[in-house]
């Protein structure tokens, strides 16, 4: 790698606001907050509105939606293809 072209990499916490879960990871986003760690070192903190924990494909609350009801819908209303 070329140096002084790319930015810092280290430790920082992601914080899940909606399910009140936090991890450690390494990143190279930068926060002027900072929150203390389980290990008692202090960190810079990123708030994210979702993540693994939240997020409805991983938590297994997704919808499926009826998307041969849809299609047969838009051919009634529109036509088939190429049935000129």
């Amino acid at each position: 790698m070329k140096p002084g072209i790319h930015p810092a990499y280290g430790p920082v916490v992601f914080r899940d606001r909606a399910a009140n879960y936090a991890f450690l990871t390494r990143s190279t986003m930068t926060s002027d907050k900072t929150v203390e760690w389980e290990d008692g070192n202090t960190y810079p903190v990123v708030d994210v509105e979702i993540s693994h924990v939240s997020h409805p494909f991983y938590t297994g609350t997704a919808r499926v939606l009826d998307t041969a009801g849809r299609v047969e819908r838009f051919e009634r209303r529109y036509g088939r293809r190429g049935a000129n």
